[in-house]
């Protein structure tokens, strides 16, 4: 574990340091914006844990992480037979599978390994060789994140025009990427092309992923920001301050149907009562086809303990009840557009959605 300085430091959210016996190196995002501090996940227990507890978190860095720490976990195979060696990835595999339920990149990203597994084993590779095509594999995931964010972030420019006043929640920029992240590449994007935007921020109750992670990251790259309590965005809208909606997906299902941060069906209310566009980025790996409806999205219920005792400090009765999804799904006809690597989808429809995952 290292510590930097989280008001100078460049975010490098994932690393993985070494070859096939290395470990991984994630940003412990539970302890921003006061603390940056790095954490070295040297066994899949620390990874699984790290995913979580939402040390890491976002779709794509949820993935990408797994991918690192499949190749992690299975270091204490490589002496093994075959046989052992396969049996130990299948339960490294299905144990970080069960660490969340919702964000669609993780299984993405899992079986991408188990296809590279599936591949090296036909073509009779040794245990070392497919430990080594596995972590090749978790590097291409992490590489062609960071060319996915880039993309997502050319498109979406487009849509923004000099001066836009843009309300964004949750966290999708580089702490929940590889990169540039997927709802802030499009303002960084616009900030690199001197816009002028000015971005507004919802806390994102109830653990203030907002006002932890994306105000932190906004202020880095000194890109205009000013952070609202969540009920606050309709107020900020009806100003006229708010010119487009952007947040990111956990998982976008066949229509359009797309499931992020609690509090995004919400927004997505108010900015349609506004006259104003809600946008969607999202990678092409965040759709999930098998689910023609967002019905079918697995939402993730969180502990009680994140409310009661929001950020440490009791704020409720021990003894009352909580309710606590951690995701909601905004419909699909509340979607001006899903801003993807591959382009715009717009209008969203099935047709539409199928076409450009397709292409």
């Amino acid at each position: 574990m290292t510590t930097a300085n989280p008001q100078t430091a460049a975010p490098d959210p994932i690393r993985f340091v070494g070859e096939t016996d290395g470990h991984l190196v994630l940003i412990d995002q539970t302890q921003l914006p006061v603390d940056l501090i790095y954490i070295d996940c040297r066994d899949v227990e620390t990874v699984w844990e790290a995913i979580k507890m939402l040390r890491v978190r976002g779709a794509p860095a949820i993935g990408i992480a797994a991918a690192y720490g499949v190749v992690v976990g299975m270091q204490t195979a490589t002496e093994k037979s075959l046989e052992d060696f396969e049996a130990r990835f299948h339960e490294v595999v299905e144990y970080l599978a069960g660490s969340r339920p919702t964000a669609v990149n993780l299984f993405w990203a899992l079986d991408r390994l188990k296809a590279t597994f599936a591949a090296e084993k036909e073509a009779g590779k040794s245990v070392s060789d497919i430990h080594s095509a596995l972590l090749a594999e978790a590097r291409f995931i992490h590489e062609d994140d960071r060319q996915v964010c880039r993309a997502i972030g050319r498109h979406g420019a487009e849509l923004i025009e000099p001066g836009f006043g843009i309300l964004t929640h949750c966290n999708a920029g580089g702490l929940a990427t590889a990169d540039y992240g997927t709802a802030l590449a499009v303002m960084f994007t616009c900030h690199d092309q001197d816009k002028g935007i000015h971005v507004y921020v919802d806390e994102t109750r109830p653990l203030l992923q907002g006002s932890r992670l994306t105000a932190w990251e906004l202020v880095q790259r000194e890109i205009p920001a000013t952070l609202i309590c969540d009920n606050m965005a309709a107020q900020v809208m009806k100003e006229g301050r708010v010119n487009a909606v952007i947040t990111g997906a956990d998982r976008i299902a066949a229509n359009g149907d797309s499931a992020n941060k609690i509090g995004t069906y919400g927004v997505a209310l108010l900015a349609k009562a506004h006259g104003i566009p809600f946008y969607i980025a999202a990678p092409i790996s965040t759709f999930d086809l098998t689910l023609p409806t967002g019905e079918g999205i697995p939402i993730e219920q969180r502990d009680a303990v994140e409310i009661i005792h929001g950020m440490g400090k009791q704020t409720a009765p021990a003894n009352v009840h909580v309710y606590n999804p951690a995701f909601d799904v905004t419909p699909a006809e509340l979607i001006a557009g899903i801003i993807t690597e591959k382009g715009v989808i717009s209008p969203v429809t099935p047709e539409n959605v199928a076409q450009v995952v397709a292409s």
